[in-house]
């Protein structure tokens, strides 16, 4: 069975998100993979670029931590919508 894709044909919808909230807090990909260990979370530097490359999809464990180091909701995250 095939995985889902976007319209466009991306595998998640928070790639764009991601790289804005990191870049907006000047955080490298291997900073935020630090902060995200910080939390608890194992989520290394190649998982993220993978995620904001469009070439992975996004657990919910994922979309859950990335709201919570960056104090955003999921909306933001799926959608762009504050």
């Amino acid at each position: 069975m095939p995985k889902p894709r976007t319209t466009t044909g991306e595998k998640n919808l928070i790639s764009r998100q991601l790289v804005e909230l990191r870049k907006q807090n000047n955080y490298s990909q291997r900073y935020l993979a630090y902060m995200l260990q910080l939390e608890g979370y194992d989520i290394d530097k190649n998982v993220i670029t993978r995620i904001e490359t469009n070439q992975r999809y996004v657990t919910d464990l994922e979309l859950k931590a990335f709201s919570e180091v960056f104090h955003v909701s999921y909306d933001y995250l799926i959608d762009g919508k504050k």
